[in-house]
């Protein structure tokens, strides 16, 4: 039994030797296609085929993704929202919930509705953000429409600016998963 094995494992590591050692033949047949082949025939020509080339790979390197960096290191701005800023006493987003999903059928167009308390002052302005981008620029409004979100996770936050244009307060962030549907796979659109 042990002797087999020891013949199978000496006859696995000769056939790559065998393979690389093994000479090609070429030759065209009646029809004029290129034949290759092993076994020498009548009018072929034989080969030469180069060493296989080796490259000896080098060692893999992954990077920490930012994400994975900021939760060992939270930032003050992206774990709780700013402490009020007078004269308001409430700024988060209400609509949509967080970590609410927005379903096939809406393709990608949400609502965010802000809660202000008390109502914006007529100098002060919003500015919605989308995974840290300026998605809309400053209004004087509390609630938002945002169109064509792609598939996938999105936080979204806002930002009040006063009358000089500085950022005033930052909402708490909200998670909103948003699903499309696939050309791929039209009935699933995870």
């Amino acid at each position: 039994m042990q002797r087999r094995f020891i013949g199978v494992m000496l006859l696995g590591l000769c056939v790559p030797f065998s393979a690389m050692a093994t000479t090609v033949y070429r030759s065209t047949d009646a029809q004029g296609n290129m034949v290759f082949s092993g076994r020498p025939a009548p009018g072929s020509e034989r080969i030469e085929l180069p060493e296989v080339t080796v490259v000896p790979s080098s060692e893999l390197q992954t990077s920490t993704p930012a994400r994975e960096v900021d939760h060992d290191r939270p930032r003050r701005e992206e774990t709780a929202p700013w402490p009020a800023f007078m004269p308001y006493t409430t700024f988060r987003i209400v609509s949509p919930a967080d970590e609410g999903t927005l379903p096939t059928g809406y393709a990608g167009n949400v609502q965010v509705e802000l809660g202000i308390e008390p109502p914006l002052r007529e100098d002060h302005r919003v500015r919605l953000l989308v995974d840290g981008r300026v998605s809309q620029s400053a209004m004087h409004t509390s609630v938002f429409k945002l169109t064509n979100l792609e598939r996938g996770e999105h936080t979204l936050r806002a930002e009040l600016l006063d009358a000089k244009g500085e950022v005033r307060h930052l909402s708490a962030p909200v998670t909103l998963y948003v699903q499309r549907a696939s050309v791929n796979l039209p009935q699933n659109p995870n």
